[in-house]
């Protein structure tokens, strides 16, 4: 292992035992030209985002509103921070180090509702001070009982009242109850953007958003409100329920309207979108956005269950090989293998959602749809590896990582829920997928010039593009095969290969963002020495499972095939020994760390 007495100093992300520790931090996190990443690391380090030992259910409820608010006074502008997707981000990425819930009542208020909010530049200006100040809560109810990924179905309406002007909220039954989104009594007066059906003189318009108060300051639901806890689900607890409307009076202002559609005086609708679907698509347009969070909260997740989980192995002391011999479980490569392993993906992953945000960020029109294709595709695969990550991380903890106390037990769970939100993983990538298919290169590409370079990550990196090139060509044929009667059919025949082109594109993706990270001036020798075996690691681990394919398609020897499990032996040999750098270079705040039990107690 690396020495751990020497110290750099201090900088603007944390203390650092490591320089190399400190230069792959710079790597890192230096994207943020505003600090975005030090104002949040800097909020979760005050002592209310200690794991509260012993708090009940309903308590952990309220304590997340609490540290919402805390947080609210961190933001250096709560308008401007709804409007800024690596703001956003960056603050679930540290948020969700220490509480799942945190992130998730933040990312509602700030991204799905303010957004929303701010995103309408066509009714009249509103008072929204009530909500920058947070004196009520926002929340998005869109998903119904009945109705998740479909959100074109929604059978809420909001029907438009000639008398008043103003529109009538209504659950026409229990299908149309919004589901699972946080209306609960903690947190205090709450509002929310209800996705409902408009419907003007019989005519169904499609589904816009719409204002309305939902609670009162003491968390009471207002009159024709009903609100009813759902009970309590895995992972970090927030406050969800099933929330319906019966006929509840809503103002005209009430409307959230856009190029997607604007309500006239007279009660016709102008629209730039002629479809109600594409209507509906704009209209709950944020959760791209929310994409982007729900992987940046696993992001954080990841890379803090990594670093506990190799102190715990650095502290953590077992029988060695000499009779009475002590040694740490870092040193067996039985142990450190896998989390080196998952070291090379975090950091991948860590620089593939740098790059899908900042493109998200500076996106153009031309440029929207496949902005938000990769945001859709790195969601899946960040979320997913990041459930295997905490898995992983939790089992190399023994006993001891099964307490939310130490630290681990809780990133699973958060996981899990970050695979479902803003568009479930499997059903986003299916429309990844069938847009792909159409878009992608007609060729596949070629090998690198003259003989392999086991050492060149270029030539690892052909390999998840050719395996990219067969499974669209596959996708494809399978699409024409004969014997599908209609469109559902023939996706049916060519889903599995279309997912398996998603799931190479992603890694793709990925070692790309890695390549364009390293190749940033200023990188001192020995940190560029570990990141380039970092990204070796992670390409000939993506490689290594389609090592059958890319063997019986030509583009790997057996030769080549059989040296793999030696490639990676070698490199996670010389990756262990900065297992500890690797981790600290994570910048997770020592306030949380040393508030682990089995860190800073006997073993």
């Amino acid at each position: 292992m690396l020495e751990t007495d020497e110290r750099c100093d201090t900088d603007a992300k944390g203390p650092h035992r490591t320089p190399v520790a400190a230069h792959l931090t710079g790597v890192l996190f230096e994207d943020s030209p505003d600090d975005v990443h030090t104002r949040w690391r800097e909020a979760v380090r005050d002592p209310l985002f200690r794991h509260p030992e012993g708090a009940r259910t309903r308590e952990r409820w309220q304590l997340a509103y609490d540290r919402l608010r805390l947080l609210n006074r961190s933001a250096a502008a709560p308008r401007a921070l709804a409007d800024d997707p690596r703001a956003l981000a960056a603050l679930h990425e540290w948020t969700a180090i220490v509480d799942g819930a945190t992130s998730t009542v933040a990312g509602i208020h700030y991204n799905l509702f303010l957004g929303s909010l701010l995103d309408d530049r066509v009714s009249p200006a509103r008072d929204l001070d009530r909500f920058l100040t947070m004196e009520r809560i926002g929340t998005f109810l869109c998903t119904e009982r009945g109705h998740g990924n479909d959100a074109s179905a929604l059978e809420t309406t909001a029907r438009l009242d000639p008398a008043t002007g103003g529109f009538t909220l209504h659950t026409p039954g229990r299908p149309a109850q919004k589901y699972m989104p946080n209306t609960g009594p903690a947190g205090g007066a709450k509002s929310a953007l209800v996705a409902a059906r408009l419907l003007v003189d019989g005519r169904d318009e499609g589904v816009f958003l719409f204002l309305a108060d939902l609670t009162d300051e003491r968390g009471r639901p207002l009159p024709g409100v009903t609100v009813e806890p759902l009970p309590q689900r895995a992972g970090s607890p927030v406050d969800h329920c099933v929330t319906g409307f019966d006929h509840v009076a809503l103002e005209r202002s009430a409307l959230v309207q856009g190029p997607h559609g604007r309500l006239l005086p007279d009660g016709s609708l102008a629209s730039a979108l002629g479809s109600p679907r594409r209507r509906v698509l704009h209209s709950i347009g944020r959760v791209t956005t929310g994409k982007l969070c729900m992987s940046a909260a696993t992001l954080g997740g990841s890379r803090a269950a990594l670093a506990v989980a190799v102190r715990y192995s650095l502290t953590r002391h077992v029988s060695g090989p000499a009779k009475g011999s002590r040694v740490p479980l870092a040193a067996h490569r039985g142990h450190y293998a896998r989390l080196v392993g998952h070291l090379a993906d975090a950091y991948a992953m860590t620089f593939l959602h740098r790059s899908v945000t900042d493109r998200w960020a500076r996106r153009t029109p031309g440029d929207e749809r496949a902005a938000e294709r990769h945001v859709a595709v790195a969601k899946g695969w960040i979320t997913w590896r990041a459930r295997g990550i905490t898995i992983e991380c939790r089992e190399r903890c023994g006993a001891r990582g099964l307490f939310p106390v130490n630290g681990l037990a809780e990133y699973p769970a958060n996981a899990d829920g970050a695979v479902t939100a803003e568009g479930d993983n499997l059903a986003v990538w299916s429309k990844a997928a069938a847009e792909m298919l159409f878009d992608g290169p007609d060729t596949g590409p070629a090998l690198p010039g003259g003989r392999p370079d086991a050492d060149d990550p270029r030539f690892w990196r052909s390999l998840l593009a050719a395996a990219e090139g067969f499974w669209r060509e596959r996708a494809r044929q399978d699409l024409r095969r004969p014997g599908a009667a209609d469109a559902l059919g023939r996706w049916n025949n060519a889903c599995d290969a279309a997912l398996e082109l998603v799931s190479a594109h992603a890694e793709g993706l990925a070692a790309d963002a890695f390549t364009t990270a390293l190749a940033r001036d200023g990188i001192p020798d020995a940190a560029r020495a570990v990141l380039e075996d970092l990204l070796r690691l992670f390409l000939v681990r993506m490689v290594r499972p389609r090592a059958g394919l890319l063997l019986a398609e030509g583009w790997l020897t057996a030769e080549q095939v059989l040296a793999m499990p030696e490639r990676e032996r070698v490199l996670v040999g010389r990756l262990g020994q900065y297992q500890d750098a690797l981790v600290e270079a994570f910048a997770v705040p020592d306030e949380h760390l040393d508030a682990l039990p089995m860190l800073t107690t006997d073993h």
